[in-house]
């Protein structure tokens, strides 16, 4: 069966930022994106856990976008200057994927 290579990028960003994001990413035609809720982790400021969080801005999600390499840097610019100034990580890797005409 023949891949495509692609890129995956997740974003792990403040609930509260994640309009602004999906707004930012939408403004440099990045045509889909997956939102998944984040339980928890650790960082800098040690470990966290969405439960017992009555507050909505302490919430975590990650924005993950599957696109074609060339469209990489427009996206990045896009999640750079809503990440820059708030709590989030953003991570690139390699993928392949199936049907290439969807993304």
């Amino acid at each position: 069966m023949e891949t495509h290579k692609a890129k995956r990028v997740e974003i792990t960003i403040e609930l509260v930022m994640q309009s602004r994001l999906t707004e930012a990413l939408q403004a440099a035609d990045v045509t889909g994106y997956t939102i998944i809720p984040v339980l928890g982790g650790s960082g800098r400021s040690g470990d966290w856990s969405r439960s017992g969080q009555v507050s909505r801005g302490q919430g975590m999600v990650q924005v993950i976008c599957i696109i074609r390499p060339e469209c990489l840097d427009k996206l990045l610019e896009a999640a750079f200057s809503v990440v820059e100034r708030h709590i989030g990580v953003v991570s690139i890797t390699d993928c392949d994927v199936l049907r290439a005409e969807r993304f």
